[in-house]
Parts: C-alpha cells; sequence; structure tokens
C-alpha cells in the first residue's frame, strides 16, 4: 500500500487558521487557503480541479493562484456562499431516486413523465443544496433560498448562468475524451465585490461521469451504464450495511478495497485529461508539500 496523508497540521508563515473538511485540510495563510487531499486520491482530484480550472477561467474567475504541489493549491480566500449549486443532465442518483419514489419535482425544477434512469434531461436542471458543514446537505429551491437570503435575487441568477456555462464547457470536453459529464456541483465565493468559483471541479467527487461509448446501447437495453465516479464507493458501503445514519459505524475496507478505489480515480484522471497519471512521490510526503508551499508563498507574501 502507498502511503496516504490522512491528517496535516503544518504552521505556514503567516497562518490565520486551520479548518479540517471531510476530505481535505484547509489553511488561511494571509487570506489565501490552501486544501489538500490524500494520495493518490488527493493528487487525482487537485490536478484534475487545476485543469478545469484554468480551462474554464474564461467563464467566471476562479479561486487558483497557484498550484506548487500535485496535492496542493493555493487561492484567494472568499466569502462562500451556503449553496452548492448542483447541476443535473441526466436523470440518475439522487433525483433517480426521487423520481422513482413518484416524485416529479426537485428543488423546484419539474421533470417529466415517462423517463427511465439515467435518461438525458430535455436541458440541464440546477437543483441547489444547502452546504453542511456537518451531516448531509439538503435540496432546498431557488425560491427558498432568495426567501431565506441565503443569497440576493440578482447574485443567485449570476450563480446560474455561470453553472450552466460551466456544465456546457465540461460536457464538451469530457466528449471529446469519450465521457458524458452526467451530473455535477459547483461552489462559489465573493470577494471585493467579485464572484469566485471555488473548490474542486469537475473531479470525481464532484461529479458523475458515464462511457459515451455503448450509452444508447446500455439504454435500449435497459442495461446498467458503465460510469467514472465515486458512487461505487457509495453502493459499497450500502451493500455493507451502511447509509450515514445515526450510531452506524463505518465498515472497514480491505486493502484489495483500497486499491481498486486509487484505481478508479487515476482511471478517471487519465480519460478524463488524456493524460498518464504520475504517481508523486509517495516519501516523506507531508515535507515535501511543506517545502513545496513555503518556496511558493515567499513569492505571493
Amino acid at each position: 500500500m502507498a502511503q496516504a496523508v490522512v491528517k496535516t497540521n503544518f504552521n505556514f508563515p503567516k497562518q490565520k487558521s486551520l479548518y479540517v473538511g471531510k476530505v481535505r485540510d484547509v489553511y488561511n495563510i494571509d487570506d489565501v487557503v490552501l486544501p489538500k487531499g490524500i494520495p493518490y486520491k488527493g493528487q487525482v482530484l487537485n490536478q484534475i480541479a487545476d485543469k478545469f480550472l484554468d480551462a474554464t477561467k474564461d467563464i467566471v474567475p476562479n479561486w487558483k493562484i497557484a498550484t506548487p504541489d500535485p496535492m496542493v493549491t493555493i487561492g484567494h480566500f472568499v466569502e462562500t456562499y451556503p449553496v452548492e449549486m448542483v447541476v443535473r443532465g441526466y436523470l440518475t442518483g439522487h433525483a433517480w431516486r426521487e423520481y422513482k419514489s413518484g416524485k416529479r419535482m426537485i428543488c423546484g425544477m419539474q421533470m417529466p413523465d415517462g423517463m427511465i434512469e439515467h435518461q438525458k434531461f430535455p436541458e440541464p436542471i440546477i437543483t441547489p443544496t444547502t452546504k453542511a458543514h456537518e451531516g448531509h446537505d439538503e435540496d432546498i429551491s431557488k425560491e427558498e433560498i432568495i426567501k431565506q437570503g441565503l443569497i440576493a435575487k440578482s447574485e443567485y441568477e449570476q450563480l446560474e448562468k455561470y453553472t450552466l456555462a460551466l456544465f456546457k464547457r465540461g460536457t464538451e470536453i469530457a466528449a471529446k475524451m469519450g465521457l458524458i459529464l452526467v451530473d455535477t456541483k459547483y461552489e462559489f465565493g465573493k470577494k471585493d465585490g467579485i464572484i469566485y468559483l471555488i473548490d474542486e471541479i469537475h473531479t470525481p467527487d464532484s461529479s458523475r461521469y458515464f462511457y459515451l461509448k455503448g450509452y444508447e446501447n446500455r439504454q435500449n437495453k435497459g442495461i446498467e451504464q458503465k460510469q467514472l465516479s465515486k458512487e461505487f464507493v457509495r453502493e459499497w458501503l450500502i451493500s455493507n450495511g451502511f447509509q450515514g445514519k445515526d450510531g452506524q459505524k463505518v465498515p472497514e475496507m480491505t486493502d484489495d478495497f483500497v486499491n481498486q478505489i486509487s484505481d478508479r480515480y487515476i482511471e478517471l484522471y487519465e480519460n478524463i485529461t488524456g493524460d498518464k497519471f504520475q504517481k508523486a512521490d509517495g516519501d516523506m510526503i507531508l515535507k515535501r508539500i511543506e517545502k513545496n508551499v513555503i518556496s511558493k508563498l515567499s513569492d505571493l507574501i
């Protein structure tokens, strides 16, 4: 098994705070932030996000300043909106589970009758969720977001425009690589009156992909779609009796399954980017990160 970082506790120059999230640690260093994941998953997520942030910066400003290490991004410290912008091009996952239960409305968006699982929507729909610090995010409609004062109407409508434009760009890039961008989520923040795209973008943790080749054939035959996402981890947890409910214990993952997870993340990286994944040096990871970050920070602060 490759060495994996599950916890960090750096003390960088001018560091103001450290936030330990579910999938990354976020350091506030003189109002720039450093999120970090774990190898090789962390490296995959960081490098895919890095590519897509660069590929979409003409659509909306984003938080990235520099990527000094395969596992680290330095970015602007912004005031985040308390809502995640989930956009769905296909009736899959949570939307399908709601649909199958008889619902035809999700987050204030109407879903047509007569659809089947994994079918493409006539047009992508935005199904926002509240951004929970603990527990699960909750579905919410545009009307409720505005009514509760979570986001001003004019700003929310701008986020909608950015979300659809980003999804269109991601869909086009995925198609060139033989993939379908099924659904994804975007997060935004604001700094000095400017809206920024933040966090990761078009990664397997924030997105679901199908293989384009054979999609229609599988749909016509009612065969499960071949997908690249973290859904297989969720399915494994459910099959092992874990649904994230109070009192439930996460089942122990075998070394073999952990290696399968790494392989799936690397598979997506190579499919979506077209590049061969280069595993970062697994020795002295924390020392490497600290050296690379401090070196870059000396140029920035």
